[in-house]
């Protein structure tokens, strides 16, 4: 009986030991899949870095003159194209690491110009670059030409202001103000690094952002602005939550029947304290800035700011469309 018992044992040890081996041999054979798996994910990766990068602009400087001098990036050995209002401006091939740069032989015509680019990598496929970038040469030479770098959709960046910023006027800053047709709106300065923003419309507030590590910050709220007059309040909070630095501005949004604009062209207001640019954009349809020049009229004390206290926050994140709470026009 003690034999049979243990034979019996011996039969089931086995039977399991077998299943395990089986169990372990039937993983080890599905490895070369998981292998090929990942060797067909390693591909796809590969596929997806080979594809072209966009061209971009990094740095554009004007000269007084009207010359300019344009770097960017791009697929290494490209050739890249720049356009000034659609018409061949300059060509050059794309460097090793993918910089490129060149200089205009002729200085740009006063007023608006469109710079675009494209580049075409050695296969023969031709990309455009989403950017822009916007230069309004003045006509009178001496004055600093403005220089913006745009975005479908995105904030739009100073590249070169045209006005010397005046000196004391502390870290915060609103610099430019998008918007189109529809109301949608994006505010963008500067601030202290990692702090943050706080942005009130006729003392109603429209949200709050931190700024990043560079001192820069956007804030583009849910919701439209209806065309009016409004009067804006930036505030930055220190470590605490407190306002350290204040500053007070008017904004106005435009209707579109108050600015003429043509097809295929850019009109730029330029003014004392802040500039107006509208132009069209491929399949977004009007596209406005507003670029603000800081001086000493827009700082406010922060120590007499406490919001919650003296600002209404509604339960919407913009205000009410149909009456802006003040009047008058901006001053240029």
């Amino acid at each position: 009986m003690r034999v049979v018992i243990i034979v019996l044992l011996l039969i089931v040890l086995g039977f399991i030991g077998w299943k395990a081996v089986e169990r372990f041999k039937i993983i080890d054979d599905a490895e070369p899949d998981a292998v090929a798996h990942d060797a067909d994910a390693g591909d796809k990766d590969g596929d997806a870095a080979k594809e072209p990068a966009l061209p971009s602009f990094d740095i554009v400087y004007v000269t007084r003159s009207g010359y300019a001098t344009i770097a960017g990036r791009a697929k290494p050995g490209a050739t890249i194209n720049l356009y000034a209002n659609g018409e061949d401006l300059a060509e050059t091939v794309a460097e090793a690491d993918g910089s490129w740069a060149l200089a205009t032989d002729t200085p740009l015509a006063s007023g608006p110009v469109e710079l675009s680019l494209s580049m075409t990598t050695k296969d023969g496929l031709t990309i455009r670059s989403d950017e822009t970038v916007l230069i309004y040469v003045p006509e009178r030479e001496g004055d600093r030409p403005l220089v913006l770098r745009t975005t479908p959709g995105g904030a739009t960046q100073v590249l070169q202001d045209p006005r010397e910023t005046p000196e004391g006027l502390g870290p915060l800053s609103l610099d430019v103000i998008d918007y189109d047709d529809s109301g949608a709106v994006i505010f963008s300065g500067r601030a202290e690094p990692n702090r943050m923003v706080q942005l009130f419309i006729n003392r109603r507030m429209l949200g709050q952002t931190p700024s990043s590590e560079a001192g820069r910050w956007t804030l583009a709220p849910e919701g439209q602005i209806a065309p009016g007059v409004y009067q804006l309040l930036v505030i930055q909070l220190d470590e605490n939550g407190r306002p350290i630095y204040a500053i007070e501005l008017p904004f106005e949004r435009a209707s579109p029947h108050q600015i003429q604009l043509r097809d295929g062209k850019v009109v730029v207001q330029p003014g004392n304290s802040l500039w107006r640019i509208a132009r069209r954009a491929y399949g977004r349809g009007a596209q406005y800035t507003i670029i603000y020049q800081a001086n000493a009229d827009q700082i406010r004390d922060p120590d007499l700011i406490y919001p919650g206290q003296i600002f209404e926050v509604p339960d919407s994140d913009v205000p009410d469309s149909d009456a802006p709470d003040s009047d008058g026009e901006p001053d240029e």
